[in-house]
């Protein structure tokens, strides 16, 4: 018999309402300091200023109340999402580079930069994974665990990492505020649910296409600590 298709993969999950969206504003701290970042013997300390970064990714309710209030243009793939209700907690995938600075605008926040995403995962002692330093493929969606699809973003609570912050290893790649390469291509952070263990690292990025929306990138957001977010969906 065939495989059923990647939209018949979606974990089971409990059905609407019972399922919460988490608030956009969950902030953590990322403390100010000098951190191991970098892969291999590229690793360097780099000092990271003090910064607030959400405590899980951006998720489609988050979108769609985005997408209501200024009429952000969706292409079909984002709208299917949106219009799921069992997708609401999901991370928000289906998105630009340039989707994700409007989101941010409109939300009184930014992106985080590579150093602050990494500094998140990887803590004051440098860990291979947001949680410690080996490998545990029940603490992420990544291959290993066999998801096949997105999750919901509060179903790894024990994959924290150091701050606070969720979803750092797999689920999905997440845009960074990093300037472009020579290419024009992006950073994207943390690897996705089709990732093997090595994929979702804390150290690991990658070059994306700034310009294309896919079902393994998402985001999510950052402010600097004297400031607020202006509004929450």
């Amino acid at each position: 018999m065939a495989p059923p298709p990647p939209a018949a993969r979606v974990p089971a999950s409990p059905p609407w309402p019972e399922r919460r969206v988490p608030p956009l504003d969950a902030w953590v701290a990322v403390p100010a300091g000098t951190y191991l970042l970098g892969e291999g013997g590229e690793e360097r300390p780099v000092p990271v200023a003090a910064t607030l970064i959400g405590r899980w990714p951006v998720v489609n309710a988050h979108m769609s109340a985005f997408v209501d209030a200024t009429g952000h243009p969706m292409r079909p793939a984002l709208a299917r999402r949106l219009h799921d209700e069992q997708l609401a907690d999901h991370p928000a995938t289906e998105v630009t580079f340039d989707d994700a600075l409007a989101f941010c605008a409109w939300a009184g926040a930014r992106l985080p930069t590579g150093a602050e995403w990494e500094a998140a995962a990887r803590g004051e002692d440098g860990r291979a994974w947001p949680w410690g330093p080996t490998f545990d493929h029940d603490l992420c969606a990544c291959a290993e665990a066999g998801c096949g699809w997105t999750v919901a973003v509060t179903a790894h609570p024990g994959g924290a990492a150091p701050c606070g912050a969720e979803q750092l290893a797999g689920n999905v790649w997440e845009w960074v505020a990093d300037a472009p390469d020579e290419d024009g291509w992006r950073a994207v952070r943390g690897g996705c649910y089709l990732d093997h263990a090595w994929g979702v690292r804390a150290a690991r990025a990658l070059a994306a296409d700034p310009a294309r929306a896919t079902a393994t990138t998402g985001f999510r957001i950052a402010i600097d600590p004297d400031n607020h977010p202006r509004r929450e969906p």
